[in-house]
């Protein structure tokens, strides 16, 4: 199935056109009826002769309800272009033009209608010119009147080779239905229809609405119940949950970026050339309407912020338009200003002078992708890759996380600078501590510094350190070997804090020497030799089993300060084993 939109002057036969290829009203409402023209949205649909279903979204040709019409129009992949054989080209057919153009539909044909009242030839010719100058290049042109059915039959045959060179959908990628109806069905609820311009919706999905998930219920497609459909499709989708209503849009979960700030490209439109615009737009993108102020940045580069966050990627196109020239303006004058192709969804903020210009020079330098967005955010994760609109590239540098090839090489230069200045300015510490070392680079993860760590840099015990072990100061050698003399000879004779100070060995300086296998902690102030626990236990084994610490203390030949300390020291070991409150005893393997 294949969706095409008609376009073109208010009364030029675009609703006869559509009624006479489909055997349907387009025109819904009794308003529309009555009055002769079209006012919402209008949906028919036929079988071609080459049996491929086909959808036509019928917009209003008046001026007042541009606004519909490019709801209409945004998502649809191809249009049928309609101009009258009698009246010719009228502004309305400009500024629908100017709409194709901006939005970027390059696949149509051109319908001259009446063709029974007057020579088409003429309008054919020109109108041909100037679908061609728009981008509607290769278009067909045939002369029709839904009146009496002359060249119907061609014209159903030119729209079976238009379906066929639009570009195949992909199923896979993820669902944004713009919603361009909302109402509710006594005994069903809410109902939403829309033109499904690729992936793939089923019953019992959840899709994002709004704030919140809303589960599709049931589905529709042409009027037929479906449980699943793909695009390109019309489609009505019964949900629960939601607050559906014509603008927002329907949502893979996680697979779009929720923004209402963009830098984006613009493209003049109409062969207008590029000029200063308002500070005030509206901008629209499938079926929502937004207002947003407009920053130029340089170099046909602007920054948009919007009046509500839109789902958007890379690569989107927004249609600017000024819809404060809706009153008192010439007639020949088109109220779309320009086309804007979106190039970043979350741009960083320009806070210094000339970050405007700069950023601008930024964005020129290579076309939107992933590569692209990189270079500005430097670190991002697969998951906001996609939902930026991009695929990775390459490989991650760890994990899910994608870098900036330059970005990262950078970082791993100043974790070695970091890892160098901390240990010059901690000589007694073993290593620069992974979590500084992220503070320090400002990255989001511990894990992306270990992916930084390159030889000669190791990590080990949480810390990240340069080469072989450092050996200790040499005032702190001096005084830890002093230490180690004294405590030879009363092996388990713990020093004072008093006598620590006098040495020089400070908290910082005894935890030194500990981390480099110097000294043993036993507890806080309480060190001893290495191994001296070992040796403890040994003596411990020889006396009568079980035994108190005043009996260890004893044989140890130390105080009860120490004794006890180093008795929960060896308990914690399993050199010793805690049988109540007074005593202990060793373990056989210690006797």
């Amino acid at each position: 199935m294949q969706v095409v939109a008609t376009a073109g002057h208010v009364d030029h036969g675009k609703s006869t056109l559509v009624r006479a290829l489909t055997g349907m009203e387009p025109d819904r409402l009794a308003e529309e009826r009555r009055r002769g023209l079209t006012i919402e949205l209008g949906y028919a649909w036929t079988t071609l002769p080459s049996g491929e279903r086909l959808a036509f979204v019928d917009v209003p040709g008046h001026e007042r309800f541009l606004g519909t019409t490019l709801a209409g129009v945004g998502p649809v992949p191809a249009v049928m272009f309609v101009v009258a054989a009698d009246e010719g080209w009228m502004p309305q057919s400009q500024e629908h033009l100017v709409a194709l153009e901006a939005l970027g539909v390059r696949h149509g044909l051109l319908a001259v209608t009446r063709a029974d009242l007057a020579d088409p030839a003429p309008v054919v010719e020109e109108a041909g010119a100037r679908l061609a100058a728009a981008g509607l290049t290769g278009a067909e042109a045939l002369a029709v009147s839904g009146r009496t059915g002359q060249g119907l039959g061609e014209l159903r045959e030119a729209l079976d080779r238009l379906v066929a060179r639009l570009p195949t959908p992909d199923p896979g990628a993820p669902v944004r239905l713009w919603i361009d109806r909302a109402f509710s069905v006594r005994g069903s609820g809410t109902v939403v229809t829309g033109t499904l311009p690729e992936g793939r919706i089923g019953i019992g999905d959840e899709l994002v609405l709004g704030d919140g998930l809303a589960r599709v219920r049931a589905l529709e497609c042409l009027k037929e119940p479906v449980s699943s459909v793909t695009g390109v499709a019309r489609v009505a989708v019964n949900l629960r949950g939601g607050a559906a209503e014509r603008g927002r849009a329907l949502l893979t979960p996680g697979a779009w970026t929720m923004t209402d700030l963009v830098d984006v490209r613009l493209s003049p439109v109409g062969g207008a050339r590029e000029a200063a615009l308002p500070g005030r737009l509206s901008a629209h993108l499938g079926s929502a309407a937004v207002g947003c102020a407009v920053r130029p940045l340089g170099d046909g580069v602007v920054r948009l912020r919007l009046a509500r966050p839109l789902p958007l990627h890379v690569g989107d196109v927004l249609l600017l338009r000024d819809p404060g020239r809706a009153t008192g303006m010439d007639r020949t004058e088109v109220r779309v200003l320009a086309g804007a192709s979106v190039l970043d969804v979350r741009p960083p903020p320009l806070r210094r002078r000339g970050a405007a210009r700069l950023r601008a020079a930024e964005l020129t330098k290579a076309p939107p992708g992933a590569g692209a967005l990189l270079r500005t955010h430097r670190l991002l994760r697969e998951a906001d890759l996609l939902a930026m609109g991009c695929a990775p590239e390459g490989e991650p540098v760890c994990g899910d996380w994608y870098a900036d090839p330059e970005h990262w090489s950078l970082l791993g230069e100043r974790l070695a600078e970091t890892v160098a200045r901390h240990a010059a300015e901690h000589p007694l510490e073993p290593g620069t501590p992974v979590e500084a070392a992220r503070n320090a680079l400002g990255l989001p993860e511990r894990r992306l510094v270990a992916a930084l760590v390159r030889p000669p840099l190791a990590v080990t015990g949480g810390r990240i350190v340069s080469g072989p072990p450092r050996g200790l100061p040499e005032p702190v050698a001096r005084a830890v070997s002093r230490l180690r003399a004294e405590l030879s000879a009363r092996p388990f004779l713990a020093p004072e804090a008093g006598r620590l100070a006098e040495l020089g060995l400070g908290p910082r300086e005894v935890a030194a020497a500990v981390r480099a296998g110097m000294l043993l902690r036993i507890a806080d102030g309480i060190v001893l030799l290495p191994g001296a626990d070992v040796a403890a236990a040994r003596l411990l084994a020889r006396l009568p089993q079980p035994f108190t610490v005043s009996q260890a203390r004893q044989a140890l030949d130390t105080s009860r300060r120490v004794a006890v300390p180093l008795l929960e020291h060896l308990d914690r070991g399993g050199l010793t084993e805690r049988l109540d409150g007074v005593n202990r005893r060793c373990p056989a393997a210690t006797r």
